[in-house]
């Protein structure tokens, strides 16, 4: 039998505490562990392969700590690690424990949001290189059309605190206007990386009224919530002490200080070394 222990959150670095600040607002009795790789951000550039490793090795770290279930509250990490972890590592590794992501309950719900069938998605370019959002919303909704576009520089503006300026505006208006011409009815944009809801109120500036922007946050949150009551076998094993940890594998005051922003209220983190 498995203690039950904290229910564990990953991210490259910061964006992942935009999920985790909606999921407690919603499942507040959980513990949670959150953990940003910070030392090797960003992801989105890297390879398939080195992705996966370091992703594999935070999966690893969480099943030390004593976490169940373990959500990858990172697009680049849900796209280019997660299918792999689950498949082959986890059967071997924890059969009994879970590694769940993001893009399937986005995706699951997109066909909700959108009247035109046009869908545009803004990620990373690991993100969309993968062509994880075609794929699974083809799955379920095989007559949406999804535009993609890569936006390599926001990340850098948001950690950098860079993004509320005319520089970022001149980045942010660029990548608008090459996935809206690649699909002139677009109705709903798809914030496809958990950096990006940090410039949400930027990006809607620049979009017609009639454009939905959606966050992840609440749809990664909902379906957790929908996931734990569906499967009380991974349920149970999630301790209920209401109370949250960080980690970060980089500089512990770098963290809270940036990471504040994203979680909405203060933090204090300890240092992790994933290699041990």
């Amino acid at each position: 039998m498995i203690e039950s222990g904290p229910i564990g959150v990953f991210d490259s670095g910061y964006g992942g505490l935009t999920v985790l600040k909606e999921i407690k607002r919603l499942l507040p009795q959980y513990d949670y562990l959150y953990l940003g790789d910070n030392a090797r951000a960003p992801y989105g550039p890297r390879s398939f392969e080195t992705v996966y490793q370091y992703t594999l090795q935070a999966v690893r770290w969480f099943f030390k700590q004593g976490c169940s279930l373990v959500i990858l509250a990172c697009n680049t990490a849900s796209a280019k690690a997660l299918r792999t972890i689950q498949q082959n590592d986890l059967p071997l590794l924890a059969p009994e424990r879970r590694v769940l992501g993001v893009i399937r309950p986005t995706t699951e719900h997109i066909g909700e949001l959108t009247k035109s069938g046009k869908v545009g998605i803004l990620g990373t370019n690991g993100t969309v290189k993968s062509q994880s959002y075609q794929i699974e919303i083809n799955k379920f909704y095989p007559q949406i059309e999804v535009y993609q576009e890569a936006c390599p520089m926001w990340v850098p503006l948001i950690e950098n605190n860079e993004y509320e300026n005319e520089g970022a505006d001149f980045f942010i208006k660029k990548n608008l206007k090459n996935v809206m011409e690649q699909g002139g009815a677009i109705d709903t944009i798809l914030l496809a990386c958990t950096h990006y809801p940090i410039i949400k109120n930027r990006i809607e500036k620049f979009l017609p009224a009639e454009v939905h922007v959606i966050s992840q946050g609440n749809i990664v949150a909902e379906s957790l919530t929908d996931y734990l009551t569906r499967h009380p076998d991974i349920e149970e094993k999630c301790r209920k002490n209401g109370s949250t940890l960080f980690y970060t594998t980089d500089t512990t005051y770098d963290f809270d200080v940036n990471g504040s922003k994203f979680y909405g209220q203060f933090i204090q983190s300890k240092h992790a070394n994933l290699e041990e």
